[in-house]
């Protein structure tokens, strides 16, 4: 017989381990990964470190947590290529939502920046389905028999948007909305420039 769970347990529940997560993406980002306790996040939270362990087994699950989302997102867009169409509209539109994942999840940009070391050991796992990923999405930017300009502009346009992650670093004032649209403007016009959409 299945144990049920109060309705307001699990949405408390659910609301701790978001509050775990936020604690941890505050505390690595200011301390880094390797100089933050979960005793640290535990205390930031307001619980103890056995509750802490009840929501994540480890500080690298609690990291995964925190980049894992990331990664999937650049995973979903690549795997819906497909089914978009390679002209103006449809570049812009991939372009977008890679972007919008990053504008998404900058609360973990300043982690990104100061402790890439911890990050890319923790991904270990993922770092060659998440180089595999890159790299159809840089082709697929560049076009079909893209030149060696195409190439590189397709680099330079996800490199760019890849600033999303560290907005909140280099201009704490920006909003979503602004960050979007700035950085969405400068990929395109690096792909366009030279003809390539």
């Amino acid at each position: 017989m299945a144990v049920r769970t109060a309705p307001d347990t699990v949405a408390a529940g659910r609301g701790t381990k978001l509050a775990i997560r936020d604690a941890a993406v505050k505390l690595f980002g200011a301390k880094g990964f390797e100089q933050t306790s979960l005793r640290e996040v535990a205390d930031a939270v307001g619980i103890t470190k056995a509750s802490l362990y009840y929501h994540y087994a480890s500080k690298i699950d609690l990291l995964h947590a925190i980049i894992d989302p990331i990664i999937d997102h650049m995973r979903s867009v690549v795997g819906d290529l497909d089914q978009v169409p390679r002209d103006a509209d449809g570049i812009r539109d991939v372009l977008r939502s890679y972007l919008r994942g990053m504008v998404h999840h900058r609360d973990a940009g300043a982690l990104v920046l100061r402790d890439t070391v911890a990050i890319v050991n923790a991904m270990a796992d993922r770092h060659p389905d998440l180089v595999d990923d890159d790299q159809t999405l840089r082709e697929w930017l560049a076009g079909p028999d893209a030149t060696d300009e195409a190439k590189l502009r397709a680099s330079a346009a996800l490199a760019m948007l890849g600033v999303a992650l560290m907005s909140k670093e280099f201009a704490p004032g920006a909003d979503d909305a602004l960050v979007e649209s700035t950085l969405l403007d400068a990929a395109t016009c690096v792909l366009t420039a030279g003809g390539t959409a």
